[in-house]
């Protein structure tokens, strides 16, 4: 097979999989989505879970419990306590979720990429001048979660929730073939950007958790509520904090959170483009003159 042959073939593979993903109504498809996965009929659990589990690399052994009420129950599981170790070192700023690495690195200036080649700002994805000009020259990293996946996300140190801001938008897959078609996707979708502070010292943490196809459902818990980021508006939220590791909400079915942080922050050792990463896990470390 020449190279030439390769190419189209994995161009068509593609191709395929993008129309497959996004060539539907997308947000009547994830309402219907968000209302099947929910019937607790024990043939349609028993069956839409082992369909979800041929087709999607699912892994149940780190669950909780071994039985779930409904695919949605089985999507938004909670895992055995112990399963996800979380790095204690202050230095270290953790992974918040089970997810495989897309890019990350420096952001240049006010500039992101999505893949290569294809560039956004942080004030089209923040639509916050202040949050932007915080983050100016800092770090980031884009975090997928695959269907498979736990989709529970966690404090990646010992925080206080400063604000939620809520961004309404599309609901385009997130998948690669779609990041490699549509520029500035994460700045089209629903997502919700998450402000948070290190405590002690006040380093600036965001966690932008991005909504998609099947999945415009994200999940935060604030105060003592789980709560709707739709719901909140952009006023006060209710004071919130987080010990490193513990959870702070959830995704109704899988999709990508963004990890930014400011300039005294670098990336991880090992934390690069297409590695798989585990809640707990170093993600980005604290510069000694940033302590």
């Amino acid at each position: 097979m020449t190279k030439r042959t390769i190419s189209t073939r994995l161009l068509s593979e593609g191709s395929l999989n993008f129309i497959l993903t996004n060539g539907f109504p997308r947000r009547t498809a994830t309402r219907f989505a968000g209302w099947f996965c929910r019937v607790r009929q024990p043939l349609v659990r028993d069956l839409s879970i082992a369909v979800w589990r041929r087709f999607c690399d699912v892994d149940l052994a780190d669950a909780k419990k071994a039985r779930f009420d409904s695919l949605h129950d089985c999507f938004v599981r909670e895992l055995r306590d112990g399963a996800r170790p979380v790095d204690p070192s202050p230095r270290t700023v953790v992974s918040p979720c089970d997810a495989i690495t897309g890019s990350c690195g420096t952001i240049r200036g006010d500039e992101l990429l999505q893949v290569k080649g294809s560039p956004y700002t942080l004030n089209e994805l923040l639509r916050d001048e202040s949050t932007t000009a915080d983050l100016k020259g800092g770090i980031y990293a884009t975090l997928r979660l695959t269907a498979g996946m736990y989709h529970r996300f966690h404090a990646p140190h010992d925080v206080r929730v400063e604000g939620v801001h809520h961004v309404p938008g599309e609901v385009w897959n997130v998948n690669p073939p779609t990041l490699e078609r549509i520029d500035r996707v994460f700045c089209r979708n629903e997502r919700a950007v998450i402000r948070l502070r290190i405590e002690p010292g006040g380093q600036l943490i965001v966690l932008v958790a991005v909504a998609a196809v099947l999945v415009a459902g994200i999940r935060l818990r604030l105060g003592d509520a789980v709560v709707d980021p739709r719901q909140l508006g952009n006023g006060p939220v209710p004071s919130t904090h987080f010990s490193k590791g513990d959870e702070m909400g959830w995704f109704e079915h899988g999709s990508t959170i963004i990890v930014l942080a400011p300039a005294g922050f670098t990336l991880a050792p090992g934390v690069q483009t297409g590695i798989r990463q585990r809640a707990g896990h170093p993600l980005f470390l604290q510069t000694p003159a940033s302590l």
